[in-house]
């Protein structure tokens, strides 16, 4: 019986703690105080979980780190080694533009490349060294390749507005589709509320840019995301000259339409105060 006792005296504590972590603002991921590093189980479409779990790390700005299972992606490493000091050496780079805070050959050239495919468009993989001739695929908008059990798809990404046109033009960058397991998850890139965003179907991540002059508005970024309908949505790549997107104000234009759709906000910025 005292044995009994002790057993259900411990069940309660670890359940009393479990609860009280759900509650910490460390671990609501919609919170300002999000933590750096989020982990999702995939799930499939019936609503089990996968054998694989996805962890995403935000470095800077556009670059991000994602871990699945065994599999680490980079997605446009800048920032020099010591920015992925903490991080896995990469399977896969993909790079979707030829501007510097998406593609930085130094960055490249200092890490540990070596077992990496880097998935590029024909612009980015014009301005690299020969050096990395044998790692690159290139992928043009439309086109799709599969590695490590990845497919990635290269869709889109430009700008519709007159006085940006010259920032992106159309079919030089890509935006990026993983399918991972039964999950899709799309990286925008550089671009607008293109026609080719707003009919995306099934995605169930997405990384969404919006600052000016270079991208769009939060307006436009709200209104592209309440369209397609991911499940969850990531700003990022949200800081323009002078000044840095309403983060919440999309957050609140997105949820207030359509609550199903779950927005989470990650510190894209951690050396800046914003």
């Amino acid at each position: 019986m005292k044995r009994f006792v002790i057993l259900m005296t411990a069940i309660c504590m670890i359940m009393v703690s479990c609860k009280d972590e759900k509650k910490s603002p460390e671990n609501n991921a919609s919170s300002p105080e999000a933590k750096a590093t989020m982990e999702d189980m995939l799930l499939t479409p019936e609503g089990n979980p996968t054998s694989k779990t996805l962890k995403i790390t935000p470095i800077e700005h556009a670059t991000a780190v994602l871990d699945w299972n065994d599999i680490t992606i980079y997605i446009d490493p800048v920032g020099g080694a010591d920015a992925f000091k903490d991080q896995k050496e990469p399977d896969l780079i993909l790079i979707t533009d030829i501007h510097g805070d998406h593609l930085n050959v130094e960055t490249l050239q200092a890490l540990n490349t070596e077992k990496a495919k880097i998935i590029v468009p024909q612009a980015v993989a014009d301005g690299l060294p020969e050096e990395f001739n044998p790692q690159i695929d290139v992928l043009n908008n439309g086109e799709s390749k599969e590695r490590y059990g990845i497919k990635i798809e290269a869709v889109p990404m430009y700008n519709l507005r007159e006085e940006a046109k010259n920032f992106h033009e159309i079919g030089r960058g890509n935006g990026y589709i993983l399918n991972m397991g039964d999950q899709r998850i799309y990286f925008s890139g550089d671009t607008e509320d293109i026609p080719e965003m707003r009919a995306l179907k099934d995605i169930d991540i997405a990384f969404v840019c919006m600052n000016l002059p270079y991208t769009m508005t939060v307006e436009s970024a709200a209104d592209a995301v309440l369209e397609f309908k991911p499940k969850q949505v990531y700003p990022y790549h949200y800081r323009g000259k002078p000044d840095v997107s309403d983060v919440a104000k999309f957050k609140a234009l997105v949820e207030k339409t359509d609550p199903n759709i779950e927005v989470i906000q990650l510190d894209w910025y951690p050396n800046q105060d914003y």
